[in-house]
């Protein structure tokens, strides 16, 4: 028989239901396994597919998609809530776990397996189940019972924890120990005697790090033959309770809104125990051991001991943001383990929980009323509105915003919020006139960003009223229209009247005299009566000068009052200028090339411009000038209203000739010029043109036409 040597069990066949419900009833219904705890006597080997208990399991939603797992995976809960094996197996671990999982629930069971081998008054030939067949079974077979040991287990060592039990005759055979923890990583952990088959362990064991170990045992007689095996060991290592609960962070940080009704959750406290969960080991507790400050009560905040949800205990009255000493509280949190038990392990961790505020204050102004002073004509801040708030300064319950709700017809006024002070600033943003009001009387209105709470409103000193007084000054003359505009033909004599400039005071409750002066005259042609305010020309008009753009010419004038002291104001003057035919028109280009062989198409193209605008432009009339005999060499001919074409008669070699030609626009009275246009007379061949770079012939055309005369004359 096998006796483990470390920790002695005591099985007692009962099964403990934890407080189980009818199923189908899920009124009150607490969600996981009915029965917490389960117990199984061992009586010889487990079979495929035959049941060794059923589980009381309700996720109180149905059981719908709930799914176990089994820590021994040589068994599993079947769709009628039955642990069955999976296989026929000969032993199993003394203590299986179940855990469910659904989206309702996570839960777990634990289930004793009572009477294995070691622990069972049954003879041997009972425990190894005479009579049953099992697969792959030896006639000679090893007894392996599992090996339960304490995790932290002091020296000295090794230490021997069970032992394996052959049916073969002592001294004819020696055990072997494979696997890991024995020839494997982590090797020499586990030992067998060779002789006696007792197996030790050579250190302390973790089970946070391996919480189960599978070794395979089998004798070999003295040639290195296999006589009995391979059988598997399972060594399970049962947890102490040597892990502290951890939270993940040291420091946690919540908001509750000022107001909120008792047992609000703010947070939810966490803490991790390594330990095995299935035990108290690492059963966590929650408590608050500290609230710091303790005003206006030691316990504003509750704690749930399991859940760590943190939730307020306090009535709403008492929870404002405005009374309470502090808007920051801090708690100090414990977490226990073994159920909370005194002899638990703990572990700490601070939340900061932050009373926010909400908008139940509305803001007022400081005053009533508030006054201003401000010079006409001028603009920007003319006074700061102050309020008070007793929310959260920078937040949207605290930030104000202004409005005007009387007394700005023409929104002449404009308030924009201080965002460091909250000051209303209001502004001019058009300049007032003091001669046409002097006193403005404004109603102002303050509300917050956010809305208020139902319970709150904005009262009386929400409103406040702004008195503006007007200072008069001495403002500018101001012209009008400004600007000015007038039509004039350009060439008009010296000393015409233009225009009659007329500039008034604003300043109507004083008596003042106004001169005038010109600022800005670009070409110098105009002159201006200081009293009277007449505009005369002082030189000609002329609509093509570079002063002169899209036919205007503009200038500035100014006038000057005799207030104390003198103020200004300034005028323009656009003139638009009417053309006169004052430009005589010109060809262009200035030079034509033509091929040196006389025919029909060979023509050069020749144009008009002129300056002026129509009816003084086009159409142009070009033609040859008036030398005799020109004609006998040359002709033109018109193509349009602007363009003309000059044609070679008979054939000239290369060379440079000046052709004169006269072109008349078609002004009233029409203006002529005579001009001469450079042709080129050239070598064409396959449709390139052979020019002269040299100027113009010698031999002018004049020579050429003298020439032509002399030899009519022989005739």
């Amino acid at each position: 028989m096998f006796i483990p040597l470390t920790c002695p069990l005591f099985w007692v066949l009962q099964v403990a239901h934890v407080g189980g419900q009818e199923d189908g009833d899920h009124e009150g219904c607490v969600p996981g396994f009915q029965v917490k705890n389960y117990q199984v006597a061992y009586s010889g080997p487990f079979q495929k597919g035959q049941a060794l208990l059923q589980v009381e399991f309700d996720d109180c939603a149905g059981n719908k998609d709930v799914k176990f797992e089994v820590s021994d995976p040589s068994f599993h809960v079947d769709r009628d809530l039955n642990l069955v094996p999976q296989r026929d197996l000969l032993l199993s671990r003394p203590v299986l776990f179940i855990h469910g999982l659904s989206a309702h629930v996570d839960d777990t069971a634990r289930v004793e397996i009572a009477g294995l081998p070691g622990h069972s008054s049954h003879k041997l030939r009972d425990i190894l189940g005479a009579g049953q067949k099992l697969p792959n079974r030896s006639k000679r077979s090893l007894l392996v019972p599992p090996v339960i040991i304490t995790e932290n287990q002091r020296a000295p060592f090794p230490k021997v924890i069970g032992r394996v039990i052959s049916t073969e005759k002592p001294g004819n055979h020696i055990f072997r120990l494979t696997g890991p923890g024995a020839d494997r990583d982590p090797k020499g952990l586990f030992t067998i005697d060779v002789d006696t088959g007792d197996v030790s362990v050579s250190r302390s064991l973790d089970r946070e790090e391996i919480d189960s170990y599978q070794l395979e045992v089998s004798t070999i007689d003295f040639e290195g033959n296999l006589a009995e095996g391979p059988a598997i060991l399972v060594i399970t290592v049962i947890d102490q309770n040597d892990n502290r609960p951890i939270f993940k962070e040291k420091r946690y940080t919540g908001e509750v809104l000022e107001g909120s009704p008792n047992g609000t959750i703010v947070m939810t406290m966490t803490a991790y125990d390594a330990d095995d969960p299935a035990t108290d080991n690492a059963a966590l507790r929650y408590s608050i051991v500290r609230q710091s400050p303790d005003k206006p009560s030691s316990n504003m905040f509750y704690i749930d001991e399991e859940r760590g949800d943190i939730v307020t205990h306090i009535s709403p009255m008492l929870l404002d943001r405005e009374t309470l000493p502090t808007t920051t509280y801090e708690l100090e949190i414990v977490a226990k383990d073994m159920s909370g038990r005194e002899v638990g392990l703990t572990g700490t961790a601070t939340a900061t929980i932050t009373i926010t505020d909400k908008n139940d204050h509305a803001p007022e102004f400081t005053h009533p009323l508030f006054e201003a002073y401000v010079y006409e004509g001028s603009t920007g801040v003319v006074v700061n509105l102050t309020v008070d708030d007793r929310d959260d300064p920078a937040t949207g319950a605290w930030r104000a915003t202004y409005s005007i709700i009387n007394g700005d017809p023409a929104q002449s006024f404009e308030i924009q919020t201080n965002p460091d002070n909250n000051e209303g600033m209001l502004s001019v943003v058009k300049p007032l006139d003091y001669e046409a009001t002097a006193f403005h009387t404004l109603l102002i209105k303050v509300e917050n960003e956010d809305p208020l709470v139902p319970d709150a409103g904005y009262g009386l000193s929400s409103t406040a009223t702004v008195h503006v007084t007007v200072q008069d000054i001495n403002e500018g003359p101001v012209f009008f229209p400004d600007p000015l505009i007038v039509n004039r033909t350009e060439n008009i004599p010296l000393g015409s009247f233009v225009a009659s400039l007329n500039a008034t005071d604003p300043d109507i409750l004083q008596i003042q005299s106004i001169r005038y002066a010109v600022l800005r005259d670009p070409a110098g042609w105009l002159s201006v009566n200081p009293v009277r305010g007449t505009v005369n020309t002082s030189a000609s008009l002329d609509r093509e000068s570079p002063y002169v753009h899209d036919n205007k010419y503009t200038a500035v004038f100014i006038a000057t009052d005799n207030g104390s002291p003198p103020a200004t104001g300034t005028g323009t003057l656009i003139i638009y200028l009417e053309d006169y035919n004052d430009n005589a028109p010109y060809v262009v280009p200035s030079v034509a090339r033509v091929c040196e062989d006389a025919h029909d198409m060979n023509v050069a193209i020749v144009g008009g411009r002129d300056k002026d605008l129509p009816p003084n432009t086009a159409p142009f009339k070009i033609e040859l000038g008036k030398q005799p005999g020109l004609d006998k060499t040359w002709r033109v001919t018109r193509v349009n209203s602007t363009h003309s074409q000059i044609m070679l008669l008979h054939s000239l070699k290369k060379a440079n000739y000046q052709l004169p030609l006269l072109i008349t626009d078609s002004g009233v009275p029409p203006l002529s010029n005579n001009t001469e246009v450079k042709v080129q007379v050239c070598v064409c061949k396959k449709n390139k043109m052979h020019c002269s770079s040299a100027h113009s012939h010698l031999a002018s055309l004049q020579v050429l036409l003298v020439t032509l005369l002399l030899g009519l004359l022989c005739l």
